[in-house]
């Protein structure tokens, strides 16, 4: 069994229902913790609707809530949502504002135990870019 993520009559995403039921879970904790909705619908006979419009507002905003976050545990915590929904964003075609993420990396180190901290934007876009192979039906 698998669920559908759809923009219109495009599907974006078709993950098994255990994956689906655990990104949906992750985009209520991530609405509530950056106060957006993220323009993913409910799940509804197996699919949900993606409005673009608000689905681009949220990435952007989760992204510069990721960025700021200084804490290591919720970085780390956080990261795996993050690059999906980073992925999400690049299958829709909808462009992402790495800009203020950018700016954020150069003022500090991710987490102090990694000496490759500073280059945590670039690594992020890596690991979204990787996921994009493992989502597109």
């Amino acid at each position: 069994m698998s669920q559908y993520y759809d923009l219109g009559d495009r599907t974006l995403w078709n993950p098994s229902n255990g994956a689906s039921r655990l990104f949906m879970s992750q985009v209520t904790v991530y609405q509530a913790e950056v106060g957006l909705p993220s323009g993913i619908g409910p799940m509804e006979a197996d699919e949900c609707q993606i409005d673009p419009i608000a689905f681009a507002t949220f990435v952007d905003a989760l992204l510069a809530w990721h960025s700021k976050t200084r804490h290591a545990v919720m970085a780390t915590l956080s990261e795996g949502f993050v690059a999906t929904v980073l992925a999400l964003a690049e299958i829709a075609n909808i462009e992402v504002s790495w800009q203020a993420a950018k700016r954020a990396e150069s003022h500090y180190l991710k987490t102090a135990s990694d000496p490759h901290a500073k280059e945590w934007t670039a690594a992020l876009q890596q690991k979204s870019r990787e996921l994009v192979r493992h989502m597109v039906p």
